[in-house]
């Protein structure tokens, strides 16, 4: 979302003029742009600014007036007698939050898609921004006035970062996805692109048959250049885009098994071109993935770099449930607990969970967390959540709550009746996402028993999605409710 801002340790949402009108209608609309103030502080001289050091890199050929005519390409191989290395300080990121994320509805309702929280006390913009920390650093700038319209606008109302004379010396532009799973040493990416000589490089996963039509697919050739694009193909268009994966160094019995290769969303550009494409080849263009790289590949070179390592677009309610499920097995294919590439969130300064007499089994408690003689399976437990006594917690994402409530105004609530923060005695819970702040009373049943693949019940606090209860954030649910 434009006006975001981030500084090592704190995420402040810097809010424009136009964010209070959109509140309204809200949050989230279009894609948007986050870009960092103080992208982390660090006292190593690789993370201390981007506006050193030049590196050469052969420009591509291009006309001065796009508009008015353009000329054959050539492509140059690279030279490797004056090998390039990838410098970070010549690299600048900029992190896309993702549409109005209606996919993600209703936890997209009240907050913007990189806000929601994952993994019981991380985000989804600490997973961008955390790769970005731990390859390389960016500096930044203010919000343009109108609103995204796509992601390839989002940058565009950008592009005076880059003409800046004080970043001058960058001359690639990385372009991440605020909303995806995954770990990667965004260097290697852009070592790929110099060495290839690439006008743009697209980072893309192998994918099977099972899942690849969810995708937009790409076509290489012998060299691994992309010479097609197609969006989530189907039928005989589907097998139209079968490639041989192992030119890109995929072993050939992992090539047979996953024949597709799929765009991850995430893109490095030549700075020059970058530029040209937005404001004079494509001027009218909003989107990377569907506009402007596919129609791309027939002026540039488009190299593809594959992705052999567990990646997840968290792209809707049961890939997002999924996603977080699956945090909690042993030996988890993704994992935040790298020491050597960990991930960054803002620090709470929350007390440690205390745990009384509960049995947990495969799951993440969050810090700050009150859990009293309950049953934590298959779940993940937000920070300073509370669970009473006789509360059973299965396949279950628990958001946890933004705020504390005292002894005194717990004890209060409930001689009124009323119902705390968190959820109350012997309240058995399934197949369910628990939002920020929700008050579940005791003896409550969300089992959905019934097996209700969609639902509405935004009055009565619950949605139903993929056969997944969603309580909202906020709501409150009486004791002794069944859903």
């Amino acid at each position: 979302m434009a006006g975001f801002a981030m500084e090592y340790g704190h995420l402040a949402m810097k809010a424009s003029a136009r964010v209070g009108q959109e509140r309204k209608r809200g949050l989230g609309f279009g894609d948007s742009l986050i870009h960092g103030e103080k992208f982390g502080r660090f006292s190593s001289s690789t993370a201390k600014s981007l506006r050193t050091t030049n590196s050469v890199i052969s420009s591509v050929l291009t006309s001065e007036d796009y508009v008015k005519q353009q000329e054959t390409m050539v492509f140059k191989a690279p030279l490797f007698d004056d090998y390039q290395k990838a410098d970070p300080k010549n690299v600048a990121s900029i992190i896309l939050g993702g549409g109005a994320g209606t996919r993600l509805f209703p936890l997209t309702s009240r907050r913007a898609k990189p806000a929601v929280p994952i993994g019981g006390c991380y985000r989804l913009i600490d997973i961008p921004m955390s790769n970005c920390i731990n390859s390389a650093t960016q500096r930044p700038g203010e919000a343009g006035m109108n609103w995204f319209q796509g992601t390839a606008d989002a940058v565009r109302q950008f592009i005076w970062v880059f003409e800046d004379v004080k970043n001058k010396n960058i001359e690639h532009i990385l372009i991440l996805s605020g909303d995806h799973l995954y770990r990667m040493n965004y260097m290697d990416f852009v070592q790929k692109h110099i060495d290839t000589g690439a006008d743009i490089t697209v980072s893309c996963v192998p994918m099977n048959e099972s899942r690849a039509s969810d995708f937009g697919l790409m076509k290489i050739d012998e060299t691994g250049r992309i010479i097609q694009f197609s969006e989530k193909p189907k039928g005989l268009k589907l097998d139209n885009m079968r490639v041989d994966t192992t030119v890109l160094g995929l072993p050939h019995h992992e090539a047979l098994r996953s024949p597709y290769i799929a765009s991850m969303g995430v893109y490095v550009f030549r700075r020059d071109v970058l530029l040209k494409l937005l404001r004079w080849r494509y001027p009218t263009s909003n989107d990377f993935g569907s506009e402007i790289i596919p129609a791309a590949v027939n002026e540039h070179n488009v190299q593809a770099y594959l992705f052999n390592d567990y990646w997840e677009d968290i792209g809707t309610i049961s890939s997002f449930f999924d996603a977080n499920l699956a945090l909690t097995e042993q030996s988890p294919k993704f994992q935040f607990y790298d020491p050597t590439t960990p991930f960054f969130t803002s620090p709470r300064y929350l007390p440690p969970t205390k745990v009384e007499k509960c049995r947990i089994l495969n799951a993440i408690v969050s810090h700050g967390c009150f859990l009293n003689k309950c049953s934590v399976e298959r779940s993940i437990v937000g920070v300073r959540s509370r669970l009473d006594f006789g509360v059973e917690l299965k396949d279950t994402l628990m958001m946890g709550a933004d705020y504390y409530q005292t002894e005194d105004e717990i004890a209060t609530l409930i001689a009124d009746d009323k119902v705390p923060i968190g959820i109350g005695q012997n309240t058995k819970i399934r197949n369910c996402i628990i939002d920020k702040n929700a008050k579940i009373g005791k003896e409550v049943m969300i089992t959905n028993k019934d097996g209700v693949e969609e639902a509405d019940r935004p009055a009565e606090g619950f949605y139903i999605r993929s056969g997944i209860t969603i309580i909202l954030k906020n709501a409150t649910i009486k004791d002794g409710t069944i859903i």
